[in-house]
Formats: structure tokens, sequence, C-alpha cells
């Protein structure tokens, strides 16, 4: 097997972010092939990105966009727990990134939990009316409105939302896949959309 040299371990942890020892144990697992340390540590990162969502994040960034023509801007706060990722340039990239997701989705509501319940009862109730002549029986009907639900969400909320950039990537997964690289999590706090005209 390879040496595991401390220059390898950084160069790992560069890429990764990951911690120094997690960085030696892939490289030692994977007798010190660089790219298959990364994938190792990816795959380990995703499956405890997870539990990691609901640790607090006290640290992060405030981001802003302002469109090229300066009638929409977009002011967002990106949550981390410590000011070691804050300062990463990636978790930046990835603030802008979700600044200009709102700029041009609008969404009202960071998640699901943000949305008020009396608004989900509207939403239902609508969609009740709308098929209570239809003749289906209700456990079919219930599966419907909570289809119709899933879609009214991805229009309001965030993170379920499809990225801009790659519509085959929702938002909480691209957040989910930062969490298992930094190994914390990273949560939306706050954002404001500001549109002139509206």
């Amino acid at each position: 097997m390879a040496e595991i040299t401390s220059d390898m371990i950084k160069e790992l942890r560069e890429k990764t972010q990951a911690g120094m020892l997690d960085c030696k144990k892939a490289l030692m697992e994977c007798g010190g092939d660089m790219e298959n340390a990364v994938d190792f540590l990816r795959k380990k990162g995703l499956a405890s990105a997870n539990k990691k969502m609901g640790r607090e994040a006290k640290e992060g960034i405030v981001a802003s966009y302002i469109h090229n023509n300066n009638k929409l801007g977009v002011i967002l706060e990106l949550n981390c727990e410590t000011d070691f990722v804050a300062r990463n340039a990636d978790f930046q990239d990835l603030a802008k990134e979700l600044c200009m997701q709102v700029a041009a989705a609008n969404p009202l509501y960071a998640d699901i939990e943000d949305v008020p319940a009396a608004d989900i009862e509207r939403e239902k109730n609508i969609y009740r009316d709308q098929m209570k002549d239809s003749g289906k029986p209700e456990n079919v009907i219930e599966k419907i409105i909570d289809g119709k639900l899933k879609k009214f969400y991805s229009e309001i909320c965030l993170l379920e939302q499809e990225s801009i950039r790659d519509q085959s990537v929702i938002i909480r997964d691209l957040i989910k896949n930062k969490i298992s690289t930094y190994g914390e999590n990273i949560s939306v706090g706050r954002f404001v959309r500001f549109q002139i005209g509206k």
C-alpha cells in the first residue's frame, strides 16, 4: 500500500473540506488513490447528511444579488455551523446561487414547514372542490390532492424548487450535497426579494 503523506491528506482536505482524520482514513481505505478517496468521502458524507440537517447552524453569511437591470434584488441568509465553512469560497458561491434562484423563481418560503397551515388548508379545499363531482373514490382524491400539494410546494418553497441551473436537481438535494462535503449542517435562513413596481 502507498504511504499516506501529510501532503496527500492536505490535498484531499482541500478537495472535500472533510476533517483531517476522515481524509487520512479515506486514503488508507483506498490505498492512497486520491479519486477513490474523494468518492469514499462523498458516499460517507451523503449517508450522514440527513443526520446533520437537524443540527443547529448559528454561523453563516448574508449574500446579495442585484439583477443587471438594477430593478430586481435579493438578500439571503445562509447558515452553517462554523465560521471556517462560512468563509469558504464554495459556501459563498452556494449563497449567491440561492440568491439567483430566489430572484428567478420567486419562492415565498424557504421550506414546507414555513407555509402557514391556513394556506395549505385553503389549497386542499380548492382541490377538493375541483374534484367533488369527479366520481373518484375518496382515497384516490386524497392521492391526487397530495400530488397537487407537492406541485404547490415546488412553486412557493425554495428547498422544493428545481434548480434554475440544473432542473434535474432540487435545491434541497443541492444543499444536502454541500452538507455531505462540509460535514456540517447548512440551512437557509431568511430571504427578501425586491422588485421595482411590485
